[in-house]
């Protein structure tokens, strides 16, 4: 997906889902736009943006990927705004908060209402927590972040009037006001898909709103409303007319009428069309960077970079023990190599990172070392004894034979029992930055005796295989991130729905037997319990800085390089306020077309 409309939904929301995302891939459109595109005297003043897939469902809380609709059509009771990193109001005009840190009761802006005219009140603020979100039936991310404590239990919901909600927390929970600003969703809409069910007993809700509901049925709040969507071209939104934000004369907001995403698989394309004017906003790329630095006035567009981004990228092992019908879901033999710590490790110091970051991205990044981003206070830098792997491929040797592998006379690495090491590596096909890299890795990898076998997927094709079959071996992927470690609980807690590296199914999927957690993967858990606990800054920043050395010393993520943040965007548009954490569009609301 677009970086910009990646980073307008990811940022807007920080405490969301670290959603899996596209963020080193190039804006793209197709070659052949159409007669939809084609500026017109009379064509509304809209903006084109690009997408590299389609999207997976328009149930929000259903949705793990990007790309989504959702930056666009949904607001949640509060936001953040990505350069304070402060909560502010949305469908919320207020709250208060009690001295026991126990309660939040929250009152509704007045006369809020739906894209189809309907009011939006307190009920379906309650419906969205208490039906759906807080419904064990319904597999939804948002209730990793919301459960508190050892016991993990739930917050309490309640209507007190019509426009305002109580919420009660068992104990006292740090993160709780930001992990309120989830989607609001219509009740009106969706409370008989939520209390019906199908003939396997589960919520009709769980099939409600996929991609093939006609977009007139689709009920929204935020800034707009889908208008159309064709498979593998196109993604319309239109202005909702019923938007809750007004100028500061009371004009309707948002002021540009329509966006459209183009869905297509090339980024060369991509560049191509924007340069001939096609689209009105391109991800930076490192390769693209100079051409497009050196036709910025001619092409009448600015770069924009907003530095490291908030986003990791990294490669990581199936650490899966388990089975389904008696049949290991991982090679037993590469199973014990991807367990084996010091393997991790080799691999980790056998990647050079920095020809990667000078060669891949020519310089425009850094190096990355941590799961939570540099911009959060709670970052632990190497200089603060943050364990780094720079490239070092004779002690990544050292530490393979001292796992007990070996080399054999054609210097290949071979297992004590004399398999020769091989695995398959994986990541999502079309992202040149991630193929790239891929290719390094193998190259790499071979220089110290393993054979990898680097495959690009169909995006669809890849994630089904991370979320759903477990059917891989190691993958090169990216999550988005914000501010609040507590943003990862459902990556990093061991019955998180997005732990990735150790999966446990989704309610619904096949069970498996046999999967294990390991001692340091318990121990993270424990730290983001404690560290959701404790409102003592300094504290939560010594749990915080434990976890970041737990994870580096354990590496179930190798982490790679953080690109900066760039989009070369055209200077019709004005009020564009471009950061890192936000991306380009994070305020559609408020941008204008000049002309």
């Amino acid at each position: 997906m677009g970086i910009n409309s990646v980073n307008m939904f990811i940022n807007k929301r920080f405490w969301l889902i670290i959603v899996l995302i596209f963020f080193t891939i190039a804006t793209i459109t197709s070659c052949q736009p159409g007669n939809l595109l084609k500026p017109t005297a009379n064509r509304s003043p809209q903006l084109v943006d690009s997408i590299l897939s389609d999207p997976k469902t328009f149930n929000a809380a259903l949705s793990q990927e990007s790309p989504n609709i959702f930056g666009y059509t949904y607001d949640g009771l509060v936001e953040q705004n990505p350069f304070t990193s402060k909560i502010e109001p949305a469908l919320a005009e207020s709250w208060q908060i009690s001295d026991d840190k126990s309660k939040i009761i929250f009152t509704l802006r007045p006369e809020l209402k739906w894209s189809d005219g309907q009011p939006l009140t307190a009920d379906d603020v309650v419906f969205t927590f208490n039906d759906i979100y807080l419904n064990e039936a319904i597999p939804t991310d948002v209730r990793d972040i919301l459960r508190i404590g050892k016991k993990r239990k739930l917050p309490s919901v309640r209507k007190i009037d019509p426009l305002r909600i109580e919420f009660t927390v068992p104990e006292p929970f740090r993160p709780f006001l930001i992990a309120l600003a989830a989607p609001i969703l219509p009740a009106h809409a969706l409370r008989e898909s939520v209390n019906t069910k199908d003939k396997d007993g589960k919520p009709n809700f769980l099939t409600k709103w996929r991609v093939d509901t006609p977009p007139d049925q689709l009920i929204v709040n935020g800034p707009y409303k889908l208008e159309r969507y064709d498979t593998s071209q196109r993604v319309i939104f239109r202005r909702n007319p019923y938007y809750w934000r007004k100028g500061a004369q009371g004009q309707t907001l948002p002021y540009i009428e329509r966006i459209v995403w183009q869905i297509v698989q090339s980024t060369d394309t991509s560049l191509l069309q924007f340069r001939s004017g096609s689209l009105d906003a391109e991800t930076v790329s490192p390769d693209y960077f100079s051409l497009l630095k050196s036709q910025e006035k001619q092409g009448n567009f600015k770069i924009y970079n907003g530095g490291p981004s908030s986003a990791t990228l990294f490669v990581f092992f199936n650490l899966n023990k388990g089975s389904r019908n008696n049949k290991p879901l991982i090679d037993p033999i590469k199973s014990r190599w991807f367990n084996s710590v010091e393997f991790r490790q080799a691999i980790a110091y056998a990647i050079d990172r920095q020809t990667m970051l000078n060669n891949i991205y020519n310089g425009l990044g850094q190096l990355q070392n941590s799961p939570i981003p540099v911009q959060s206070p709670y970052y632990l830098s190497p200089e603060k004894g943050l364990k780094v792997y720079n490239f070092n491929p004779d002690k990544s040797r050292q530490l393979l034979v001292k796992a007990g592998f070996k080399y054999n006379a054609e210097n290949q690495l071979e297992d004590a029992d004399g398999n020769k090491v091989r695995f398959t590596l994986l990541t999502n096909a079309g992202n040149k930055i991630r193929e790239g890299m891929g290719a390094q890795i193998k190259s790499d990898l071979h220089k110290i005796g393993i054979q990898v076998d680097f495959t690009p997927l169909a995006w669809n094709t890849f994630t089904d295989k991370l979320a759903n079959t477990f059917d891989w071996e190691a993958a090169l992927i990216g999550l988005g991130g914000g501010l609040e470690p507590n943003d990862g609980a459902n990556v990093w807690s061991p019955e998180g729905q997005l732990h990735m590296f150790n999966q446990k199914p989704s309610k619904g999927q096949k069970p498996i037997q046999g999967r294990e957690v390991a001692p340091w993967e318990a121990e993270i858990g424990e730290l983001f319990i404690q560290g959701a606990q404790e409102f003592d800054d300094a504290k939560v920043k010594e749990i915080y800085a434990k976890f970041q050395q737990l994870a580096q010393e354990n590496l179930p993520f190798i982490h790679l390089v953080d690109q900066y943040t760039m989009t070369a965007i055209r200077n019709r548009f004005t009020g564009i306020r471009y950061s890192a954490l936000g991306g380009a569009f994070w305020n559609i609301y408020e941008i204008k077309i000049t002309k």
